[in-house]
């Protein structure tokens, strides 16, 4: 499954339409940025506060553009910010930017290079696990707009991802919780044996065992690597990186209560009845999913009425007409795309309960 193995290093290369490679190294690997830049005149990282304060020693031997905190943050006014600061700086095609940080600034980072002077070469650090397992990977850049979630955007991958696992030690314990939502997504769709790992390893295991969270990292990235090698621009087989998200998404539009992880936590949990009720999975199946989130501090439910729900469901950017489509769960690593109108969906979530 990996094309390099090295102890504490592993590098994943993601196959680009245009036949080139998006390099994905995770481990031991922070040290290396500086063999993954190209030569030339002008490189410019984009970070948030946070990131800056911990990493400044690597981001200050670079031109900097600092953003501020938070989803508010992933915005048209930020790009307009990041935009001015470019043009300040005097970059043009000839520059190259690198978003350090986790998945906001790899998002905002990654369309920013991607749409200034038409285009720039770009690659990402990401210090958070959300980014290293999720957001950072397989190139779709954005921001959000008018409270819906990554509406304004494009497919483009980076040239190239480091995933540290070591700067993940430092990651608040709500923010370590969020990644691995994601993390135990990966394994639902395509990779049993991850999945097994939550079931035979506690939370605090996956905090303190480095190797083992290697493992799980390594193993997430690979599954979205398979999937977006099939279908870069989510035309297919990519629909079902969204497993989850659907739900999660109408969930962030409607509270700031959940941060995106725990939005997804509950997603699942919702797609997990229906796979029941639906006879996809089995009622134990079913269970052994709701235990790995339970042990994950995932939490259970919003609390969001299902009507205010659906209205945010019907402003999704992946619906199609009167329709939207979710990804439910056959069996554990195994996933199938079905499409609802969304008057069929009150029902089918009312014989779920």
């Amino acid at each position: 499954m990996y094309d390099y193995i090295d102890i504490m290093k592993e590098i994943l290369k993601v196959k680009r339409g245009d036949g080139s490679y998006s390099e994905v190294a995770i481990g031991d690997v922070i040290d290396t940025l500086d063999n993954y830049l190209p030569k030339v005149k002008k490189m410019i990282v984009i970070t948030d506060e946070n990131v800056y304060k911990y990493y400044n020693t690597f981001i200050d031997k670079y031109e900097k553009i600092v953003i501020g905190l938070g989803e508010k943050n992933k915005s048209l006014k930020t790009l307009d910010y990041i935009y001015g600061e470019l043009l300040r700086m005097g970059a043009d095609r000839g520059s190259y930017i690198v978003g350090f940080g986790g998945g906001i600034v790899t998002d905002i980072a990654g369309f920013a290079a991607s749409t200034y002077m038409r285009g720039l070469g770009f690659g990402f650090v990401a210090t958070t696990l959300l980014a290293q397992v999720d957001a950072s990977v397989g190139g779709k850049n954005g921001v959000n707009f008018e409270g819906f979630k990554n509406m304004i955007g494009v497919f483009n991958q980076p040239d190239f991802v480091l995933c540290d696992i070591s700067v993940l030690s430092s990651l608040p314990e709500r923010e370590f919780r969020s990644g691995l939502a994601e993390v135990i997504k990966s394994g639902l769709i395509l990779d049993k044996g991850l999945f097994e790992l939550f079931e035979h390893n506690s939370y605090d295991d996956f905090r303190n065992n480095k190797e083992l969270l290697f493992e799980a990292v390594t193993r997430a990235v690979a599954v979205k690597k398979t999937i977006v090698e099939i279908d870069e621009r989510e035309t297919g087989d990519r629909k079902k990186l969204n497993l989850g998200h659907t739900f999660a998404h109408a969930i962030e539009k409607c509270s700031r209560e959940f941060v995106h992880g725990e939005a997804v936590g509950i997603g699942m949990r919702i797609i997990a009845d229906v796979s029941l009720n639906e006879g996809l999975i089995t009622s134990a199946q079913r269970d052994s999913i709701s235990k790995v989130l339970d042990n994950a501090g995932l939490p259970v439910e919003s609390g969001i009425p299902m009507p205010q729900l659906m209205e945010a469901l019907k402003n999704d950017k992946k619906k199609e007409s009167d329709s939207v489509s979710l990804i439910l769960m056959k069996g554990i690593g195994e996933c199938v795309i079905r499409k609802y109108k969304f008057d069929e969906i009150n029902g089918i979530i009312k014989n779920a309960d």
